[in-house]
């Protein structure tokens, strides 16, 4: 390989760097949550975080899209950038963010009204959209989450009516009726039956295509099944980060193969 080739290895990997935390800290009132995180999220891949409780992995994400803003005491030192922009730079439009950035909870979050205004609810208020147009956004992202079948005939049910699996499906077209860059997934599965986890599972690898996605799971198997890129986390530091076969079957750090083999970690 010639020398102007190797040149240009490094701008594509960089160009599939969708976000860049830097020397990040949060501090809540006196507790040191994430200590000095450097992590980066590639673009159009399935970016797993495992780890222990108490770990840091949900401060992270929501990190990510500043949920965490009004926690009492919060404290935070570093960088986390989107597509290179400092996401906690002052003029920050929030309301913005959290449209490009989604996030989709441990338990299914829908609110109680009809199934075709839950999925509405974020971009309603974001687009002067027409009744019609926003009809086809919810038919479009029902679809997505290979849901429409099951509810197309009841879109004015009320979401309460639906399983837990199709609840989280429905937060998921919620999420992607915002027509965001990130998905963020807090153990989006760890309420559901197995049946249900799969076609979670399944819906997160086909829409890695258009999305990326970020995955907080506990499950090791899962990670294993479905994650592109791997990073694990142990009392507040990121021990290891790297691709899902390079951390499974070589990790770099003992605490990694600990846990990956055992679930067991001594930091």
């Amino acid at each position: 390989m010639n020398a102007s080739v190797l040149k240009i290895i490094p701008n594509k990997l960089q160009q599939t760097r969708m976000i860049e935390v830097k020397n990040f800290h949060v501090w809540i009132k006196e507790t040191h949550i994430l200590n000095n995180i450097s992590v980066s999220l590639l673009k159009n891949q399935i970016n797993c975080i495992v780890g222990p409780s108490g770990s840091g992995k949900s401060t992270l994400i929501r990190s990510i899209n500043r949920i965490n803003d009004n926690v009492e005491g919060l404290r935070i030192k570093g960088q986390i950038k989107l597509n290179g922009a400092d996401l906690y730079q002052k003029k920050q439009d929030l309301i913005k963010l959290r449209s490009e950035v989604g996030m989709v909870f441990q338990k299914p979050c829908v609110f109680p009204k009809s199934i075709i205004d839950n999925v509405i609810f974020g971009i309603r208020h974001l687009q002067k959209l027409s009744r019609h147009q926003l009809m086809q956004i919810a038919e479009d992202q029902l679809k997505a989450v290979s849901l429409w079948n099951e509810v197309s005939h009841r879109l004015n049910d009320k979401a309460q009516s639906l399983s837990i699996g199709q609840q989280q499906r429905l937060c998921i077209a919620r999420t992607l009726a915002t027509n965001p860059k990130i998905i963020l997934l807090d153990e989006p599965t760890s309420a559901l039956d197995p049946v249900s986890t799969r076609a979670i599972e399944t819906l997160m690898v086909e829409l890695k295509s258009r999305y990326t996605l970020v995955l907080v799971t506990h499950n090791i198997l899962q990670a294993q099944r479905i994650s592109d890129r791997l990073i694990f986390m142990c009392n507040g530091e990121m021990i290891e980060q790297g691709d899902k076969e390079q951390l499974f079957n070589h990790p770099k750090q003992q605490q990694t193969r600990n846990y990956l083999k055992d679930e067991y970690c001594e930091c």
